[in-house]
């Protein structure tokens, strides 16, 4: 069970902290598909966020929702978790599990994009490598706080 504000709980907060950098990644890059924004990327050949995640870029949505928006609606989840976690029994008792289950997926949805990038798309965009990094600290986080929760560990 998950205490209120124990010491051990740092990877939790951890993860909300680094879910804020993701949120406004994921603002900027849904800006961006929308046209409202122009990149800072120049399109020079791997480095190009046009040609991953602009208006006109083919898997920059998956139907009519866009990728951003599912990366701000995933970073929102991982952010909102810790910090409702107090005010839901159930989710203060299953936050480890519900944390490594967000950020699991997470993950899987992010190492098919970032297939894509490389072996479709042919290019990549500088916004989407960091946004994976994040995802791969948090997911890295999130498997350590549930083993560090778990009765066989010493």
């Amino acid at each position: 069970m998950l205490a209120r504000n124990r010491p051990d709980d740092w990877p939790l907060r951890l993860i909300q902290l680094l879910a804020v950098p993701g949120l406004l990644l994921a603002f900027y890059l849904l800006l961006f598909h929308n046209g409202s924004l122009i990149s800072a990327c120049s399109g020079s050949g791997w480095d190009d966020c046009g040609e991953v995640s602009g208006p006109e870029a083919t898997y920059s949505s998956i139907g009519p929702i866009p990728v951003a928006l599912i990366g701000l609606v995933g970073y929102a989840f991982l952010f909102l978790v810790p910090w409702l976690a107090p005010f839901w029994p159930w989710l203060e008792e299953y936050a480890p599990e519900v944390m490594v289950g967000l950020t699991g997926f997470a993950l899987i949805f992010t190492l098919g994009l970032t297939g894509l990038e490389l072996f479709v798309i042919k290019a990549i965009c500088r916004y989407c490598v960091v946004s994976a990094g994040l995802i791969v600290v948090m997911f890295g986080l999130a498997m350590g706080y549930l083993r560090s929760l778990s009765p066989d560990h010493d």
